[in-house]
């Protein structure tokens, strides 16, 4: 068990804040995947605490219509799919343990209200951005302040269609945090093509994605 009878008494009364259901789907496999085994298990405990949380598991070799549905490229995968249906763009890759967990249950709260967080004026700039955008946030499990930046990037997928944001574990996905020069965390890049180092506000933030794409 991952998760102590406090933590999950704890999780419980969070999730109690959902209006509508949300799907967690899963992407594995059984060998050569560090923390697979395990990010499943968090995942099986965490789905068990409301009625309203389901939970698809997919074999990342075997099940190919759904790895390439949702564009995966690397495992363990989580994705979060609004009760209808609909695909915000919000990814973790990795384990999300630590610091990270945090994220998830916040993620899931967000989905099933249909609620970003984002004030009237932030909320008209994001909704103007109208071409694609990709943000890996590089995180570890012990970084306290990384979770905001992950939670940016995902309220900002929340928020827009076009955007898409992911949560990259850097020790897992080393060649990752190699090719985009990661020395420290959290790291966002925007597009393969900008970066952002530390967490953020959210206007720096944006003002940093309407850079990379204008």
């Amino acid at each position: 068990m991952f998760l102590k009878d406090e933590d999950r008494n704890f999780i419980k009364q969070q999730l109690s804040a959902m209006t509508d259901t949300v799907k967690i789907i899963h992407f594995t496999q059984s060998i050569e995947c560090s923390y697979c085994r395990e990010t499943r298990q968090l995942l099986e405990e965490l789905a068990l605490l409301s009625d309203k949380l389901s939970l698809e598991v997919y074999n990342f070799q075997l099940d190919k219509e759904e790895v390439a549905k949702y564009k995966i490229d690397k495992i363990p995968a989580t994705i979060l799919i609004a009760g209808d249906g609909t695909d915000p763009g919000i990814r973790f890759f990795g384990i999300p343990s630590g610091y990270e967990f945090m994220s998830v249950i916040e993620d899931i709260i967000d989905i099933s209200n249909q609620n970003h967080g984002f004030e009237e004026n932030l909320l008209q700039q994001i909704r103007g951005i109208n071409q694609p955008v990709h943000i890996q946030v590089f995180v570890t499990p012990t970084c306290p302040y990384c979770p905001r930046a992950v939670r940016i990037a995902h309220r900002l997928a929340l928020a827009n269609q076009h955007i898409t944001g992911d949560m990259v574990e850097a020790t897992e996905f080393p060649h990752l945090a190699q090719k985009y020069s990661v020395h420290g965390v959290p790291k966002s890049i925007i597009n393969e093509t900008s970066s952002l180092e530390g967490a953020v506000p959210e206007q720096m933030f944006l003002e940093k994605i309407k850079q990379t794409i204008h």
